[in-house]
């Protein structure tokens, strides 16, 4: 499988805050996580549902702009080796526009960087599969229909 992931490309791109927990206000932090992270929590959870502008994990941790959760095909446990893709066209076509690694704890999130005005095609890619999301989103809530009105994102 060709490697999409081009770590200069994306990083060039951003400003990474170098601690979680800095003083500076959520709204000037920009933090991708890492797939080596293990820092990220609540699994299958909306993080946007705590990590929004004025509360305490939108200051600590920084107010999410996508996030989400990727679990194994048996959709009990997190996937810690997936990555997210989103693309301008369906079915991994267009342009890639970020890649999210998924962390140690199954999760992925970016506090900024990414734009979700134009409507994006996520892609899930696991050690030996590979899902696209039918529809385009511009929400980056994931979990907020993930595991409450669809299907949890997984992939083996």
């Amino acid at each position: 499988m060709k490697k999409l992931f081009n770590p200069a490309a994306f990083l060039s791109s951003l400003i990474i805050t170098s601690s979680l927990l800095s003083c500076a206000k959520a709204s000037t932090k920009v933090v991708i996580n890492s797939a080596s992270s293990k820092k990220s929590h609540n699994l299958g959870q909306n993080c946007m549902s705590c990590h929004t502008s004025g509360t305490e994990a939108g200051n600590e941790g920084g107010v999410f702009r996508i996030a989400g959760s990727v679990y194994d095909a048996a959709m009990l446990n997190a996937n810690t080796n997936a990555t997210v893709y989103l693309y301008t066209g369906p079915n991994g076509t267009g342009t890639l526009k970020y890649t999210l690694p998924v962390d140690k704890k199954g999760n992925f999130y970016a506090t900024g960087g990414v734009d979700l005005k134009t409507a994006l095609y996520p892609v899930i890619i696991g050690s030996t599969s590979t899902f696209h999301m039918s529809s385009p989103t511009t929400n980056g809530a994931c979990n907020s229909c993930h595991n409450v009105s669809t299907d949890k994102i997984w992939a083996d």
